[in-house]
């Protein structure tokens, strides 16, 4: 069952970056958890600058959230 999930959510991914096609592969999650009927999962592509997806199924409503998020910047606080 999660593993369904992972899947639809690299698909999620690969469409969302111009390439339904691309390796699931290129895909990674990073982390993923199933908390009752709800799933989430983490995920980004080994392409340089590729944006970090948080995808979550809510059991209740069979709906499915997808945020995307694009590093902005990197820098050091001492």
């Amino acid at each position: 069952m999660m593993n369904e999930f992972i899947e639809k959510c690299k698909s999620i991914v690969a469409v969302y970056l111009g390439n339904p096609n691309m390796s699931k592969d290129e895909i990674f999650v990073v982390w993923s958890c199933k908390t009752l009927q709800n799933k989430k999962a983490l995920l980004s592509a080994t392409a340089k600058g590729a944006p970090y997806f948080e995808i979550t199924y809510n059991g209740d409503k069979d709906e499915t959230y997808v945020d995307v998020y694009k590093k902005e910047r990197n820098y050091v606080v001492k």
